[in-house]
């Protein structure tokens, strides 16, 4: 399983604006194929840096969403929105506990 970690810095002023923008995406883009699981995580001491996990079956389901006609929309309305470059991470989930 690859999880796709992705560090969001908006500018205090279009915090609203990102979080309208992932709840009215967020059912569709859980639903994409391939996607297994979506969280979205906001920093407790800095409101303007959020987190997406997503959990993905392979490096092609994640490079096929992000190649998708909807991920391009989704992200030119996004971007506008920084307050700083997004970071990403893909990494290998090796273990979970409960």
């Amino acid at each position: 399983m690859l999880v796709r970690i992705v560090k969001l810095t908006f500018k205090t002023e279009n915090i609203s604006s990102f979080e309208q923008i992932f709840e009215e995406t967020k059912k569709h883009i859980r639903s994409f194929e391939g996607c297994n699981f979506l969280e979205l995580y906001q920093e407790n001491d800095n409101p303007k840096v959020f987190f997406t996990y997503s959990y993905w079956e392979n490096t092609e389901a994640l490079e096929k969403y992000r190649n998708s006609d909807f991920f391009k929309s989704v992200w030119s309305k996004t971007k506008i929105l920084f307050d700083a470059k997004p970071e990403a991470w893909s990494v290998i989930k090796k273990a979970t506990l409960s």
